[in-house]
Formats: C-alpha cells, sequence, structure tokens
C-alpha cells in the first residue's frame, strides 16, 4: 500500500486521502491480508509492516511536484525487494514506475482526471488498473482504462451520533475558490444560523481568497477556527444543525460529506460532482442548483431525521465495504476472480 507522501498514517489534522488509505490498511489486516505500508513519518496502522520514504512527511509541500516525484522514487526500490502479490498505489507519480513491472499495480484516481491529469492517466495505458472513487468521477473521462469503481469509506463507529443539534451551521474544508466557503457564509446568514468554518488555508491561493471572500464577510455570526484535528472535528460535526457544501466544481468523492451523515448530521450541497452519489435527496440532506436555494435547503434540511443520516453511511459507506470493494479489484488482478468484479457501490465495473 503506498500513501502520498505529505502527511503521516493516519493524518493529525488534514488529509482526506490518509485517513482513507489507513482505514483500508486496517480493515485488509482484519480480512486476514498482510500489509506493508510504504509512506513518510510515522504510522498508527495495523500494518504488519511500515517502510518509510522519508523521517517526516512534506506537508509545506502539498501540491508541488518534488516531493511525489522523490517519493515514488524510493518507494519504487522498496517495492523492488519485496515480494508483494499487488501493489495498490495512492499517489500520482507512483504508477510512473509500474511500466514493466510483473505484480500488478492498481491505482485509485483520488484527484481530477481531466484535462492534463486525463492525459497523464492516458498515457499510462494499460500498465496499470485504475480505480474510480466516484462514477461522476468516471463520467468526466469516461474512456480511461476503468476496471472498478470503489468508494471511500468512513469507520462510523468512531464518529459520535448526536440528534440534538445546536444553533449553528459548519463549513468544513479547504478555504479554496472550489469549495467557495464565501456562499456558505451567505447562505447560513440568510438563513439567520450562525456559521463556524474549519478547515485549512495555507497555500497561496487559500491566502488570498480568504483576503478577498472571507474576510470581508466576517461578523458576529461567522467563527473561524482553522484546522480541526480529529477529536474537534467530530465534535463541530455532530452538534452543527447541517453541513454546508457549495462546491463549485466537479469534486470526485468529498469525504466531509459522509462524515457529517455519520454524526446524523444533514448536507445541503449543490448538484456537483459525486455530490448525487453519496446524499440522498430530502432524506440525508438537500441537494440545490443555485446560490439562492441554499438558505431554504438549511431550512428544509433541519427537519430531516438523524438517525437516517447515520444508518446510510453505516450500509453504504462502510470500510468493510470498501475493502470488499478493494479485495474484489485484487484478485481479478491476480487471475483469481471472474470479470469484471462487483464495486463497492454493489454493480460491476
Amino acid at each position: 500500500m503506498i500513501a502520498p507522501p505529505y502527511f503521516s498514517i493516519p493524518p493529525a489534522g488534514y488529509g482526506g486521502i490518509e485517513v482513507v488509505v489507513a482505514d483500508l490498511v486496517d480493515a485488509l489486516v482484519d480480512r486476514g491480508h498482510e500489509v506493508t505500508l510504504v509512506g513518510t513519518g510515522c504510522h498508527a496502522t495495523r500494518a504488519q509492516r511500515f517502510i518509510a520514504t522519508c523521517a517526516t512527511g512534506p506537508a509545506d509541500q502539498l501540491g508541488e511536484v518534488m516531493p511525489e516525484l522523490v517519493h515514488a522514487a524510493r518507494a519504487d526500490a522498496i517495492l523492488a525487494r519485496l515480494d508483494a502479490d499487488v501493489i495498490h498505489d495512492h499517489t500520482l507519480a507512483g504508477p510512473l514506475t509500474a511500466r514493466g513491472r510483473l505484480t500488478p499495480t492498481i491505482v485509485t484516481a483520488h484527484g481530477v482526471v481531466s484535462g492534463d491529469r486525463g492525459e497523464f492517466y492516458r498515457a499510462l495505458g494499460g500498465t496499470v488498473r485504475l480505480v474510480a472513487i466516484s462514477d461522476a468521477q468516471r463520467a468526466t473521462a469516461p474512456d480511461l482504462p476503468w476496471s472498478a469503481t470503489v468508494y471511500n469509506a468512513i469507520r462510523a463507529e468512531t464518529f459520535p451520533f448526536l440528534a440534538d443539534k445546536q444553533e449553528y451551521a459548519l463549513f468544513l474544508g479547504r478555504f479554496h475558490p472550489e469549495k467557495a466557503p464565501h456562499l456558505a457564509i451567505d447562505a447560513a446568514r440568510a438563513s439567520g444560523l450562525p456559521i463556524i468554518l474549519a478547515g485549512k488555508c495555507s497555500e497561496p491561493v487559500e491566502v488570498d481568497y480568504f483576503a478577498a471572500e472571507i474576510k470581508p464577510r466576517i461578523g458576529a455570526d461567522v467563527t473561524i477556527v482553522g484546522v480541526a484535528g480529529p477529536a474537534a472535528k467530530r465534535a463541530l460535526l455532530a452538534k452543527a444543525a447541517c453541513l454546508l457544501f457549495p462546491i463549485v466544481w466537479e469534486e470526485p468523492f468529498g469525504l466531509v460529506l459522509i462524515e457529517a451523515m455519520a454524526c446524523g448530521t444533514p448536507v445541503v450541497a449543490f448538484r456537483r460532482g459525486a455530490v448525487s452519489e453519496l446524499v440522498v435527496h430530502g432524506q440525508t440532506g438537500i441537494i440545490v442548483d443555485h446560490p439562492a436555494e441554499l438558505a431554504d435547503g438549511i431550512a428544509q434540511a433541519r427537519r430531516l431525521d438523524p438517525a437516517v443520516c447515520r444508518k446510510h453511511v453505516e450500509t453504504g459507506f462502510s470500510v468493510e465495504v470498501m475493502a470488499s470493494g478493494y479485495e474484489a479489484v485484487y484478485q481479478q488482478a491476480l487471475g483469481t476472480l471472474s470479470w469484471p468484479p462487483v464495486t463497492a457501490n454493489g454493480r460491476a465495473a
């Protein structure tokens, strides 16, 4: 299992991919697999073996090219010494080393697959087996050699369930134009609810966006808390009247959506990316198409049953379901399962 290079596994704060990798490792070990985890820094998983490519992950270089390339080169040298049956790579640059390798390489595409990144995956050809994290992601590049769709997952039991909510809306995510937290502030204000915003704001684009769009909107009804660690994040999600997810791009998943619903907290989101696959409109959240509809969506969401939200995650987005989906991909790659495998959302690839 090859993790991205920036954070430990699991991360202390920001790091959605790292959370998924940690849970997948533990679930595979629980199911009887022997897992070697390759990452950076340290880990707190049940992997039987952990090999670090560097002592500390370069978190301050998130998104830059060189950390990915260095990590991929070092991971390739590590893989050459291992007697692995299957390699599962969650990085961007790592798949470049798969060509000519006898061991099958599974690659989960955690980000966008259009534009230059789509061309990258096309250039890999048949050297890897590409797994999508949503059907919406696949739809943006349907010609790529997809092997399966396997949804990300969480351990719902690690998220507190609260039926009685407090009087605030929540935004949890990066302070980035694509995430549009300024629309969350406007919607909460229009609905009469105060709002708490928690998230990362460190990259130049995030700092500039915060200064231009968030700072002018800050008032008595707006609280900024910065990056929320695992405990703080869970407390914020569980107590919130609703989670606002006003994305303005085709986000391929959105882990915070299932984290909120696991806490019994309904979601109000735009119909973009994978939102319609993760949220059941009128049951676990309200999906809208325009910013002017967000405030009314908040009012509607507050009437939804928190228990339905929780059950939806426990049934469809459990770590066990995710691990089973990846097991099918691994088995097919090894020729021990007839094609096509059943995906984690219950349908063939």
